[in-house]
């Protein structure tokens, strides 16, 4: 399987950032951190310019617009499939010197 990045910039990726201007490292580092993190797109402007890259915060915003789709469409691709059957697992464990009960979900992987 190729690397994700190679694969990004070969497929629906390459036809979204046609006439987008900056580095794609640039663009997909400042998508990153507007999904995984609580920043807005002001936030990044103003870190994005700390490190010596002039970008405006709308155009961030854009960038996100265009491309989380792109990438959530690949990453969904890529995902390993999970089995349908699930059950609830249950046993005691001892914590110090007194026994829990703990459970929890178990899947199933089905072949």
């Amino acid at each position: 399987m190729k690397p994700v990045q190679i694969q990004l910039e070969n497929s629906m990726l390459r036809k979204v950032l046609k006439r987008l201007h900056y580095p794609l490292e640039v663009m997909l580092l400042c998508v990153r951190w507007y999904a995984a993190y609580p920043l807005s797109v002001r936030h990044l402007e103003e870190m994005m310019l700390e490190r010596g890259v002039e970008v405006d915060h709308s155009t961030v915003h854009r960038w996100s617009l265009k491309i989380l789709p792109v990438l959530a469409k690949v990453f969904r691709g890529r995902k390993s499939p999970v089995g349908r059957s699930w059950r609830m697992d249950e046993t005691y464990i001892q914590v110090g010197k007194q026994w829990k009960y703990l459970y929890g979900p178990v899947g199933a992987k089905l072949q």
